[in-house]
Parts: C-alpha cells; structure tokens; sequence
C-alpha cells in the first residue's frame, strides 16, 4: 500500500529573500501533512554538471581548486552550473574545455544526484568522457585550478580514504568507476 500521499507538503506563501548571481534564496510557507504550516527556507539553483575525462591508459584528469567557504583545497571532477541558454550535455562539454583543457569524441551520461535535499533544488548531472583530445585550458578569470592525472583505481582509493572529500566528485567518480566496469569502452 503506498502511503507517500502522507508526506507532501505544499507550498501556501514564498518569498525570494535574496537574489544573488548564483543563488536565489526563498522563505515559503507550507502546509504539512497533519494540516498544520511551517516555514521552509531554500535556495533555489540552475543545476550544474560534472565529468570525468577517462584516458586510453585508464588515468582519469582532476582538478584540484581551493574553495573559499570551507578554506581549503579540493580534488574535483571538472564541474560547473548550467547557464540559460545550455542543456546539461553542453555544460559538461564546455566545463571539461574549460577547467581541464580537454575535449572527447565520446561521452556517457551516467546519472544525477541531489547534493542538499534538506535545503537546496540544486541537481547535478553526472558524465564519464572518452577519446580526449587536449586543448589549453580556459578558465575564469577568477578561477585558479591546478589539472592532476592519475589511475583511475587511484582516484576511487582517494574517494574512500577520504582525500577526494568533494560531494560531486565522488558520486561521479564512483558511478563512473561502475559503469566503466560494467559497459566501458576498455578496460581499466
């Protein structure tokens, strides 16, 4: 029997409270399951994507980049947010260009994952990439990244030891180790 009708909660008032470049924060009002209201605050956001370039020799290409909020240093998947005029496929594609220098004939999506489901509407879809082709790498202005290659095992073994700490980058370095192991297009 499916009682997840018990659960919904339901929008009665919102009110965008700060309208940032990248966020958009919200206070709603919500009715709850037992009839009762509540506030809710959440930030609304355009989405983004994340792609793990893997090489013919089985090396995957990160970057590392220090992220101000938390004051330290990151490995990353090559990721960023979906601009209006792009659909997550392109976003993926300019990202990789852009944060690693790199290009690929061939590319997988291989799912997507919410990374703040207590605040947030952020979804980031996740790709592995093959057949790279390099290029000079194109970052922001304000954007300052170092490109590290390793063995794929190696960049798994850093997700579970804790060294890869990054919420995207280890889903999708996880899901693209599996789907490589599954359905890759050579072995690792």
């Amino acid at each position: 029997m499916n009682d997840s009708h018990k659960l919904i909660e339901r929008t009665l008032s919102s009110q965008e409270v700060f309208n940032g470049r990248l966020l958009h924060v919200y206070l709603d009002e919500a009715r709850l399951p037992d009839g009762t209201t509540s506030t809710r605050e959440w930030i609304k956001h355009p989405g983004a994507s994340a792609v793990l370039p893997v090489f013919e020799n089985g090396d995957v290409m990160l970057v590392r980049q220090f992220r101000y909020p938390m004051s330290q240093i990151f490995y990353e998947v090559p990721a960023g947010k979906i601009d209006p005029d792009e659909t997550a496929d392109i976003t993926a594609e300019r990202e990789l260009k852009e944060e690693a220098g790199l290009g690929c004939e061939s590319f997988e999506y291989i799912g997507h994952f919410y990374p703040g489901i207590g605040y947030s509407d952020e979804i980031i879809h996740l790709y592995t990439a093959w057949d790279i082709t390099t290029y000079e790498q194109q970052v922001d202005d304000d954007e300052f990244l170092i490109k590290e290659r390793m063995p794929f095992r190696e960049a798994v073994d850093m997700v579970h030891s804790g060294e890869i700490s990054d919420g995207k980058t280890m889903v999708t370095v996880l899901r693209a180790w599996r789907w490589w192991q599954e359905q890759g297009p050579f072995l690792v």
